[in-house]
């Protein structure tokens, strides 16, 4: 699997920390920014990101701003994205198992290293369940396609 990887200023530290655990993982990745600390615009990283999941260059991708929410909501904005924001471990695995996400965001001023790790990690491992929330999933494509 190859994940991909974005942030802005408020989520550079995190990301880089984030950076490590794959490399420790060999989970190969592309880190599509921002580079520094300096202060940058979110909507820009979480629109390369996006665009980097649907035309296939990687399989999911991990988002980070100070919060993570405005980050959700860029990523979400490109059709076939489906972006959840997550803070714990629970709501990571139900993000696939039952929403099929795609991509992860997280708040770098929000979510200590420790558990950011946890987070992915739960995320990384799980799997779609399809049944029934395909059905759903596909309902929410449909609201895409039809606006």
């Amino acid at each position: 699997m190859k994940i991909g990887i974005g942030s802005d200023h408020g989520g550079f530290e995190l990301k880089e920390h984030i950076k490590e655990f794959l490399e420790k993982e060999n989970i190969e990745y592309i880190d599509y920014g921002t580079n520094s600390p300096e202060s940058v615009d979110y909507p820009d990283y979480g629109r390369k990101l996006s665009e980097a999941v649907i035309a296939g260059e990687v399989e999911r991708g991990i988002a980070i701003c100070g919060t993570g929410i405005g980050i959700s909501i860029a990523c979400n904005k490109v059709r076939g994205i489906r972006c959840a924001l997550c803070s714990d471990t629970y709501s990571a695995r139900m993000s696939v198992e039952h929403n099929n996400a795609n991509i992860i965001a997280l708040g770098g001023r929000v979510v200590g290293k420790d558990l950011a790790i946890e987070i992915i990690s739960t995320w990384l491992k799980s799997k779609f369940e399809g049944g029934r929330h395909e059905r759903r999933v596909n309902k929410i494509s449909d609201i895409e396609t039809n606006l």
